[in-house]
């Protein structure tokens, strides 16, 4: 064969690579998105407004609206949270705490963010608003504060849910306002393990602890929405949020973030022009990525976290296995499996602080939920803002004081009137009996008076 035609057959062969790869990205095509956390000014982005399920990308609005209670002095961190009957019954990821069980909003709010707890983000939600239905009102309005347009929300853990959507652009606004609205919470999102007992529950977010300046946020992952993430890091004083969304497993979503955090910290800081909230929307509706990503009448078992470590890459030319495995780029970094960063784990625990002698917050009874809910949402839409100033458990015994009071004065009113009736027809009745009786001579006089005093 000739070196001619050995060129030909290894150009063809990298033509087909790169057909190859190209209809793969074709076909997982997905959103992404760089801005810069402090300016909120889009640095890239691919289909950034393209609606997509946000799967459990959810529970960061579910931390925000939690965080926003206790501002406003309904609920404080070591307020006690019941798990119910609901909350312990949901789909994993979960403690799978039994119903009854105390934890305190601080404690829950790390498990929501590192173990992605549904059963915790339900007993959040029940002990803000009394129910998940008045939650997701509340998550609702929060979201048109920050501007979040294209998204709606209907549970506050991110199962799949036909019209629970959301966008890249939506998620990195959400971001932005945790970050300027709450910076003394920011370690939530940035811790690398979970101790509870003997239980040790690791990040989910392979960037923590292996990309340079990584500081944490979320992961997310249902079959219809893919492998999400919106993730934050620092360099050099400057502080950039990632977002992508639709990844076909966990590992290459870690390596797309990396390149996007590389190529943002490369760019330039100037000469801005788009911000997050100028962005164009895209209609639509989000793409169903279930058969693409679980396959399609077959069970499969997927992994929300990975093991991806980044390592510099030797010598100056691009690997092909990272330059196929990151969708067809190029990449100046080697992606290589390896074992997880080896992390502190944080403390948690179940039950009350010791000495909190305060209420405890949990879910309305089921009448009340249903007698509010439609009042619930109804007022989310007139007003952004929520009732303040006690838990949900002190505003279930004041609605019900409430509601007894006006029973009471109409039951007690009744009686009333009928004895006021009754005392009128009495004089008439011996009235009517005491004219024929003539013998009784005081009675006339006096009926006489009455008739002559006129």
């Amino acid at each position: 064969m000739s070196v001619f035609s050995r060129r030909r057959g290894w150009a063809s062969l990298i033509a087909a690579g790169l057909a190859i790869a190209g209809s793969a990205q074709a076909a997982h095509a997905a959103p992404s998105l760089v801005a810069d956390l402090v300016t909120g000014h889009v640095i890239s982005h691919e289909d950034g407004t393209r609606p997509w399920y946000p799967a459990s990308l959810t529970k960061l609005m579910t931390a925000y609206v939690a965080l926003k209670a206790v501002r406003e002095g309904r609920v404080t961190m070591d307020t006690p949270f019941v798990m119910s009957a609901r909350a312990a019954r949901v789909a994993p990821s979960k403690m799978g705490f039994n119903p009854g069980t105390e934890v305190t909003l601080d404690n829950a709010l790390k498990m929501l963010m590192v173990k992605s707890a549904n059963d915790i983000a339900i007993m959040i939600a029940e002990g803000i608003s009394g129910s998940v239905e008045g939650f997701s009102a509340e998550m609702n309005a929060a979201a048109r504060q920050i501007g979040m347009r294209q998204s709606h929300f209907l549970n506050p853990h991110g199962l799949h849910e036909a019209n629970h959507v959301s966008s890249a652009r939506d998620m990195a606004m959400l971001a932005r306002a945790l970050h300027m609205q709450f910076p003394e919470r920011a370690d939530l999102y940035g811790i690398g393990a979970l101790k509870l007992g003997d239980r040790i529950m690791p990040t989910h977010n392979g960037l923590i602890g292996r990309y340079p300046g990584a500081d944490g946020m979320k992961t997310g992952f249902v079959c219809a929405s893919g492998f999400n993430v919106v993730a934050s890091a620092i360099r050099g004083g400057r502080q950039i949020v990632v977002v992508v969304m639709g990844s076909p497993n966990a590992r290459s979503r870690t390596i797309k973030a990396a390149n996007l955090f590389d190529a943002g910290f490369a760019s330039s800081s100037f000469f801005r022009p788009t911000s997050l909230a100028a962005m164009a929307d895209q209609p639509g509706p989000p793409p169903n990525m279930r058969e693409d990503i679980c396959g399609k009448n077959r069970s499969r078992v997927v992994q929300e976290d990975d093991l991806a470590v980044m390592t510099p890459q030797q010598g100056g030319e691009d690997n092909a296995a990272a330059f196929f495995a990151n969708d067809g780029r190029a990449s100046g970094r080697q992606f290589v499996m390896g074992p997880r960063p080896n992390f502190e784990p944080v403390d948690v625990f179940i039950g009350r602080k010791s000495g909190w002698t305060g209420p405890v917050a949990q879910a309305m009874p089921a009448a009340v939920v249903v007698a509010g809910a439609a009042g619930a949402a109804a007022r989310s839409l007139a007003s952004p803002q929520p009732n303040v100033g006690t838990t949900a458990s002190r505003a279930i015994a004041v609605k019900s004081t409430s509601d007894k009071k006006p029973e009471q004065k109409v039951a007690s009113s009744k009686p009333t009137q009928k004895k006021a009736a009754v005392k009128t027809k009495k004089p008439e009745q011996k009235k009517s009996v005491k004219k024929p009786e003539k013998k009784k001579v005081p009675a006339k006089p006096a009926t006489q008076n009455k008739v002559k005093t006129p």
